[in-house]
């Protein structure tokens, strides 16, 4: 006779269509907010927890995929759990819904950011959400220091090194983030002797399309789409993590924006639903158009895309390897600490004055008094204090 308790440990029968998937990541994207973890807690609890249209076993090897190849967590996982209930079609279709509502809200907000972007209240709005930005930035690091370095010494000696020389150099080098990924593996590798060198195939990939983006003389739409797949390469853990790689590229490298324009599209990002990696679509806007929009989009997405579907039929085979582990922890530490050094470089334009200061400080005190106010309402509650206070 079975008992009560193995009747609980019993898993569930898996349920739920694709079409309700789909239907599902389309209010995701459009009412998500909160940031790669907080998506990646919402898909758990609705779709695990709730529903049970997708295992516990698959959910939690979405996540281990997300966090090993370079790509933004919450966008892979969706597309991962799209694989896992339809295939290639099915992960293509749940990339689609969840990505497109936030696409469409940055492509309306850029037109509407062009056409007015030059009126004063809207230079006071950014006057305020600039400030509160950077408090939300560096609390995404201190997240990231928290999940990702524990007690290890060595990721904590790369997090440090990456973070100083991002703002010192105002840029993020990505021949850092492989190198770290590889001291971490040879270091670890050491310590336990037998085990062969192995560097994930993503790493190889990423190179290639860093070799790809020398072709200075494409056109300008060619050289955005694959500039940003560039950067789709190494956003591993958080979408936050691709904001110091953008800074170097479009405000230092190419000069396609200015350090404020940089800094209020990573605004927009703030105060949209879904992936944070869609500020993309802000700056391929300002560049050139709604078709600079669409190129960026495609080059930041088509690689975190891949970067699923193909591994995923293997996926289990080396989820657990130790040395693929390895090589991501210590690519991870230095994106965490290019994320901090980013906080402190864009801290500098933004946080101009007392007044700014004293918005970032009154950010951070929400925050730590009530843990789950929405970063959308803090945002916008943020711009509406620039409004009053602020005269360009």
């Amino acid at each position: 006779m079975t008992t009560d308790a193995a009747v609980e440990e019993a898993p569930r029968p898996v349920t739920g269509t694709l079409r309700e998937l789909l239907r599902y990541f389309v209010g995701l994207g459009t009412f998500g907010f909160g940031g790669p973890i907080a998506l990646a807690g919402y898909m758990q609890r609705d779709l695990v927890e709730r529903r049970g249209w997708i295992s516990k076993k698959d959910y939690v090897d979405g996540l281990a995929l997300a966090q090993l190849a370079p790509g933004p967590l919450a966008a892979q996982l969706a597309i991962y759990l799209g694989w896992v209930k339809g295939g290639v079609p099915g992960a293509t279709g749940v990339a689609a819904a969840f990505i497109l509502p936030s696409f469409v809200m940055v492509l309306a907000l850029s037109a509407f950011y062009v056409r007015f972007g030059g009126l004063a209240w809207m230079q006071s709005a950014f006057y305020g959400i600039g400030a509160a930005v950077i408090t939300i930035i560096a609390r995404s690091a201190i997240k990231l220091v928290k999940l990702s370095l524990g007690r290890d010494r060595l990721l904590w000696v790369i997090f440090a090194a990456s973070a100083i020389t991002t703002g010192w150099t105002e840029s993020e080098i990505i021949w850092l983030f492989l190198g770290s990924g590889v001291v971490t593996l040879v270091v670890r590798t050491r310590r336990t002797p037998g085990a062969a060198a192995f560097v994930p195939p993503g790493a190889l990939a990423a190179l290639g399309t860093v070799a790809a983006t020398t072709a200075a003389s494409w056109p300008l739409l060619a050289r955005i789409a694959l500039y940003f797949a560039e950067a789709g390469s190494f956003v591993f853990g958080s979408g936050l993590a691709i904001v110091p790689f953008l800074h170097g590229g479009v405000v230092n490298q190419f000069h396609w924006l200015s350090e404020r324009q940089f800094l209020d599209a990573v605004a927009v990002a703030m105060i949209t639903p879904g992936p944070v990696v869609i500020t993309v679509a802000f700056i391929g806007y300002l560049v050139a158009g709604p078709l600079g929009s669409c190129a960026a989009a495609v080059g930041v997405f088509v690689p975190c895309y891949l970067f699923v579907i193909v591994p995923a039929p293997y996926f289990r085979r080396f989820a657990d390897n130790p040395r693929v582990r390895a090589f991501v922890d210590g690519v991870t530490a230095a994106a965490t600490g290019a994320i901090a050094g980013a906080a402190f470089v864009l801290g500098r334009r933004a946080l101009v004055d007392l007044k700014t200061v004293a918005i970032a400080v009154a950010t951070w005190l929400v925050f730590q008094r009530f843990k789950k106010v929405p970063e959308p309402l803090v945002i916008m509650a943020a711009g509406l204090v620039g409004l009053a206070i602020h005269r360009p």
